[in-house]
């Protein structure tokens, strides 16, 4: 019997190890405006995750500060962190200049080499894509993660430069990830569909409204993730609907106008 135990703890283990959990979230205008128990409330939201890329971190002061802080907070709850923080993006107008950022576990997780922000084609998007080089169990992905333009601006107008991505970089195992201000039934998204790219979610809102109404409180279904079928297993993926922990959306929406969303996954 204990032999049988052991064996079904082994197993458990192993399968826990080979998945890992990604989260994204926009957090809106992330720096000094975040209070120390809005800082606190994001870390305990993340905590279980074991990679997290961020998008909307301020530019300016009090941006990177609040990565830092962030993942100071995440290692005082358990696990080790380490991060990265991009360079600020080369928009075009200086109030859409912003940073990103990769949180993981260490134990879990290595970064490979350095990150950068996406070089060919900064004039044609606004807010370039942010790539990072993972190393999870002897296989690697690469995240690029992203912040598109908005809706109003015509965000597909950039999400069009993804396609030529795979072949800019034939070498690595991209997943595309972040709030990309579209839904991913836009049509924009056909050619990274058709090179066998999947969304983790569909039919999913994901930013909040100003008011709920009737208990419906989400708005738009902007954020996603776009993984390889063929490199990628699909485990399991959600949102984090984080609102609720809130008596208002006014509160709440001082944390974040958008939601986190999750993928849970192997890789092949």
């Amino acid at each position: 019997m204990k032999y049988i135990l052991s064996l079904v703890l082994l197993f458990f283990t192993v399968l826990s190890f080979s998945q890992t959990k990604l989260l994204s979230w926009n957090l809106e205008n992330f720096g000094k405006s975040k209070s120390e128990s809005e800082l606190n409330f994001i870390a305990n939201t993340i905590l279980n995750y074991d990679i997290v890329a961020l998008q909307e971190v301020v530019a300016g002061y009090g941006g990177a500060q609040a990565v830092a802080k962030l993942a100071m907070l995440l290692n005082e709850k358990g696990a080790k962190w380490d991060y990265a923080i991009s360079n600020p993006t080369s928009s075009t107008s200086s109030h859409k200049v912003e940073r990103y950022a990769f949180l993981w576990k260490t134990s879990k997780i290595k970064l490979k080499g350095n990150t950068w922000l996406e070089k060919q084609y900064h004039l044609e998007i606004d807010r370039e894509p942010y790539f990072a080089t993972f190393e999870i169990n002897k296989k690697t992905i690469t995240l690029v993660n992203f912040h598109a333009i908005t809706k109003s601006k015509q965000p597909e107008t950039e999400i069009k430069y993804f396609k030529f991505l795979p072949a800019e970089y034939p070498n690595l195992n991209l997943l595309f990830l972040g709030d990309f201000n579209c839904p991913q039934s836009h049509t924009v998204f056909n050619p990274l569909k058709k090179m066998g790219y999947s969304p983790i979610l569909q039919n999913q809102k994901t930013t909040l409204k100003q008011q709920c109404k009737n208990d419906n409180c989400l708005a738009s279904e902007f954020d996603n993730m776009f993984y390889k079928t063929s490199t990628i297993e699909f485990m399991n993926s959600g949102i984090v609907p984080f609102h609720k922990n809130f008596n208002s959306l006014k509160e709440a929406r001082r944390i974040s106008d958008h939601i986190p969303i999750w993928f849970e996954f192997s890789l092949k």
